[in-house]
């Protein structure tokens, strides 16, 4: 389960998808519908919401916006109703880290969205989050070199 600091629209095709998809199942995992990804190290900064549920749904909210503005037809409906104005803080060292991680998988599998993304002078975050200085996230599980 990847959950992005980084703003949906420097995504492919496929890891939009995949990102509504892992979303979703983190909303039915706060919802308590799921038993499966209750500890998983993404979900983390959704439970120190005021409102974790709220939250998870005010995430998926931006990314349906993005799917939008595509012409993708995700299904708002999946959604959870409420949304928050909250915003959650994002270190400058997460957000670096992210930005890699995409970035190589955008080499691999999309070589015409890589170019277009590493060509710019850095990522923005997604709506519900804003940048601070600091490290990668303690609860982030760096992927070693293979």
């Amino acid at each position: 389960m990847r959950i992005w600091s980084l703003h949906p629209q420097h995504l492919d095709a496929k890891g939009l998808t995949a990102l509504w998809r892992e979303t979703l199942l983190a909303q039915r995992v706060l919802q308590g519908r799921t038993r499966g990804y209750t500890q998983h190290p993404q979900l983390e900064r959704f439970k120190g919401c005021q409102d974790p549920q709220v939250a998870i749904a005010t995430y998926l909210d931006a990314v349906h916006v993005e799917a939008g503005r595509r012409g993708y037809r995700f299904n708002a409906e999946l959604i959870a109703p409420l949304r928050t104005e909250e915003t959650l803080a994002v270190s400058e060292g997460q957000l670096a880290y992210e930005w890699e991680h995409l970035l190589a998988k955008l080499k691999q599998r999309a070589p015409a969205v890589y170019a277009q993304q590493a060509g710019l002078a850095g990522p923005q975050p997604h709506p519900m989050f804003y940048v601070t200085p600091g490290p990668l996230a303690a609860w982030e599980r760096p992927q070693r070199d293979k």
